[in-house]
């Protein structure tokens, strides 16, 4: 009862004290909106390309909003000595991750749901197939936080934190598929789209949205959740060799 005790007061710390703050909120908001825009406005298309834009738009506002915040407020924690402390909390190190990603996690699926309502004043939503999206969102927003938490316990300092979260965010733009089909990406090229988690996720995404995909979507979800499963295994190690050891 006290570890469960101890991982909601973690989580609700977190969510206090970072992702309710107005400039976070509305980072939620404007981020999906400006990105939007810019693609309508490049592209050149009409209301009826909205359903093809929403999986990218979706993806890259979990991308975005999960990354930024847990890389930042780790690395801050963990300068400041209030992560040391936590490590002294009645809960296993495993536990603790988990509750220090569940607030980043919420904030980029929350994140996600903004295209979405701003769509659904412009196209009709009612052939998406929301049993695949949920699932989706929610899995791309635990790779997105688990990448920024691997960020954050490889790094010492916060501008290392975001420039490494860059690094690694804004070549996932063109390469996950998320605007440009993995496929009519350079033959070269594509081995890299196929090491990177968002890949799958937005391979979901559009198969629910578009109806179009490139692979089984029960591949999608295991390789997902395999990437998850790593990123975390080596999040702890890391955390153990450098923090704890």
């Amino acid at each position: 009862m006290k570890r469960w005790i101890a991982f909601w007061s973690i989580l609700v710390k977190d969510v206090r004290t970072y992702y309710l703050k107005p400039p976070n909120i509305s980072w939620g908001i404007i981020f999906p909106l400006a990105w939007t825009g810019m693609f309508f406005i490049r592209s050149g298309i009409g209301l009826g390309g909205v359903l093809g834009l929403l999986p990218g738009v979706m993806a890259i506002s979990i991308l975005f909003g999960t990354t930024s915040m847990l890389a930042v407020t780790i690395t801050f924690e963990k300068r400041s000595g209030s992560f040391d402390r936590l490590l002294l909390a009645p809960i296993s190190l495993e536990l603790l991750m988990v509750a220090k990603t569940s607030g980043a996690i919420l904030f980029g699926v929350l994140n996600a749901f903004v295209p979405v309502i701003i769509a659904a004043f412009l196209v009709d939503l009612s052939g998406i197939v929301w049993s695949l999206v949920v699932p989706a969102i929610i899995l791309i927003g635990i790779a997105s936080t688990l990448m920024g938490l691997l960020v954050a316990v490889s790094v010492t300092e916060i501008f290392e934190a975001q420039t490494l979260s860059n690094f690694f965010r804004f070549p996932m733009i063109f390469l996950c598929g998320l605007f440009v089909p993995v496929l009519s990406l350079p033959v070269f090229i594509r081995p890299l789209s196929y090491i990177l988690p968002i890949t799958y996720g937005v391979d979901i995404l559009q198969g629910a949205v578009t109806g179009q995909h490139m692979l089984s979507l029960t591949y999608d979800f295991l390789i997902i959740v395999a990437f998850s499963v790593f990123l975390f295994w080596v999040s702890l190690l890391n955390i153990r060799r450098r923090w704890i050891a």
